[in-house]
């Protein structure tokens, strides 16, 4: 069997608050903005780590597509003000000078960096902005995989 060259290119993450996310991924992540379409709450923002092009995160309005239900937009309205509906694991070589950055930011941490039991190193949980009033994905950083501490959010 022959291999697919494939890799990872976007992944979305739902937004309620364009202007909160964009500051928290590009002010305090220090991610930049590769695109920015729409208007309002209906836009579509593309961001990623500068000096990886090939990596981006797809900041998007839940539940825009038109073939979902009312019932559905409910479901993903609820999922994500508990937090549970989209979340994403991000790695950096600094994993406390970022801890001190995104809580310096007024991000709401729910669990600051710590040991997990199941040897995925400590994590610190991110939420969403603290000026964000409605829910925000999670997100979650790491040390670079061979030292096993993970940051999450």
């Amino acid at each position: 069997m022959t291999t697919m060259d494939l890799s990872i290119h976007t992944t979305p993450l739902p937004h309620t608050e364009p202007e909160a996310s964009l500051a928290f991924y590009r002010d305090v992540l220090g991610f930049e903005v590769r695109k920015d379409v729409g208007s309002g709450k209906m836009r579509w923002i593309t961001v990623g780590p500068p000096g990886q092009p090939g990596t981006s995160i797809l900041l998007a309005p839940p539940a825009a597509d038109p073939g979902i239900t009312d019932d559905e937009r409910r479901t993903i309205a609820e999922m994500m003000a508990k937090g549970t509906f989209a979340w994403i694991m991000l790695a950096t070589k600094d994993l406390d000078g970022t801890f001190e950055r995104v809580q310096a930011s007024g991000a709401e941490v729910v669990q600051e960096p710590m040991e997990q039991y199941w040897g995925g190193g400590p994590r610190l949980r991110i939420p969403r902005p603290r000026r964000q009033p409605g829910p925000h994905p999670g997100t979650a950083l790491s040390d670079w995989p061979d030292s096993r501490r993970e940051l999450r959010g």
